[in-house]
């Protein structure tokens, strides 16, 4: 399956699923006009449920950032076992960065071995968080879940 399949497949899955029933923030479009650049390491396994834990730094470019703790779960026709080392995220749409805390919907078509990437864009209300990296492991599957992302104190 092309990659185009997949990502087709994935966004038909997210749009199946009402995920997009998650709670979320109300909308402050016309305020947010912060960018917060999020870099993580994590890793997981799944079969059939997913399960993955990190952490991380926010730094946005009003001068906040903030420590995280990152959990991704969820479930769907997936398998596998990875680690994402260099991961990075640009978080646009948000005040400041306690708009970047909370749970976003992710959707996605997972593919690799040995050396695995990936790469998404999730959602939480008007905030919007591209993800990318690359890692190591065996992973196969199209999944449904949310990705959380919490302060360290």
């Amino acid at each position: 399956m092309s990659k185009r399949h997949l990502g087709l497949a994935a966004l038909l899955l997210f749009s199946v699923t009402g995920l997009s029933a998650l709670p979320v923030a109300p909308a402050h479009a016309a305020d947010a006009s912060v960018d917060c650049d999020l870099r993580f390491s994590l890793k997981g396994w799944s079969i059939i449920y997913k399960h993955a834990e990190g952490q991380g730094t926010v730094v946005c470019n009003n001068g906040q950032r903030a420590n995280v703790k990152i959990s991704v779960v969820g479930g769907g026709l997936t398998a596998g076992k990875y680690r994402i080392d260099d991961g990075k995220g640009a978080i646009s749409h948000v005040r400041s960065v306690d708009d970047v805390f909370g749970d976003y919907a992710q959707a996605g078509a997972e593919a690799g071995v040995v050396k695995s990437g990936q790469a998404q864009v999730l959602t939480k209300g008007t905030t919007s968080l591209a993800l990318s990296g690359t890692g190591e492991g065996v992973n196969l599957g199209i999944s449904v879940g949310k990705f959380s992302i919490e302060r360290v104190h």
